[in-house]
């Protein structure tokens, strides 16, 4: 069995060696089903290998969010510019138009609400493989907590999460919680990204953090950053630009989307970063530029 004590310092990342090409685009996927590929190729743009996702699941632990009081107002006329609609069920069913066409990640788990004193406690899957089903849903996020009270139940749920997509060809995106007392360090984030993939999650749910480009190499599954708190835009940009520069292969963006002042123009500047190649201080440009349009 694994001992921590005397383990050798990791090191050895070959940061400039590509991963290999196993036929399909997406890392570390090309030994999964017809079924599952199917679905990670909504999730993901084949062309740029990337995908911008819009995270609008905040009320389900917090409530009406600022920029989400209105759900049917607030996401539907973004739904154009993005990948993935990254909702719980009953946002999905209630408020986006079943003819949208795009990918939907479905938050499956329930977790504790912020008014409880651990939100690690309680966490547990919401919702069974066959509602999944019924709604065409693309992927499931599973809400994990590496390094709280509530680490091994939210990892028990990741694995029967895990054991049902595989049975049915959906892929399970494994969420890092970070909450109060865990810190957001290098040394945390390979340890998370590392543990839930090796569990079997196909993709990972991060946050940018410093050597990211390790995080990435250390995780033999597509890594996606998570917006986090409401940033300046051209903040929230630079943040996207270096994440998909050192590796990530997509943007899950919530606040920094809906809560932006051109909602829109923002979603279309991170499109640019993400699909198109843009760097940070160009995707800006555009920001300004479509918000005055």
């Amino acid at each position: 069995m694994a001992d921590a004590v005397g383990n050798k310092v990791a090191k050895d990342y070959h940061l400039d060696v590509a991963p290999p090409v196993d036929g399909f685009f997406a890392k570390g996927l090309g030994h999964t089903d017809w079924g599952m590929k199917n679905r990670l190729s909504r999730l993901f743009n084949p062309k740029s290998g990337n995908s911008l996702m819009l995270a609008f699941d905040h009320g389900y632990i917090m409530g009406p969010t600022a920029g989400l009081e209105r759900l049917d107002l607030a996401i539907p006329p973004l739904m154009d510019e993005v990948d993935v609609l990254m909702g719980t069920r009953g946002a999905i069913r209630s408020c986006i138009p079943p003819t949208c066409g795009k990918a939907v990640c479905l938050r499956a788990t329930y977790d504790s609400s912020v008014l409880y004193e651990d939100m690690s406690v309680g966490n547990g899957l919401g919702m069974d493989m066959d509602d999944v089903l019924r709604m065409n849903a693309s992927a499931i996020a599973i809400q994990t907590f590496i390094g709280a009270p509530g680490e091994r139940d939210s990892l028990e749920t990741l694995c029967r999460a895990v054991d049902e997509g595989n049975r049915y060809g959906v892929p399970v995106l494994g969420v890092t919680a970070v909450g109060k007392q865990m810190a957001r360090t290098t040394e945390y984030f390979l340890l998370a990204t590392r543990l839930l993939a090796e569990l079997g999650a196909s993709i990972i749910k991060t946050y940018y953090c410093d050597d990211f480009e390790k995080v990435v190499a250390a995780c033999p599954v597509p890594i996606v950053i998570a917006g986090g708190k409401k940033l300046p835009e051209a903040e929230a940009l630079t943040m996207a630009y270096r994440a998909i520069s050192d590796g990530a292969r997509g943007v899950d963006m919530g606040r920094n989307i809906f809560q932006s002042t051109h909602p829109k123009a923002m979603c279309q500047a991170v499109a640019k970063i993400v699909h198109e190649g843009y760097n940070d201080r160009e995707a800006y440009e555009f920001f300004l530029e479509a918000s005055n349009a």
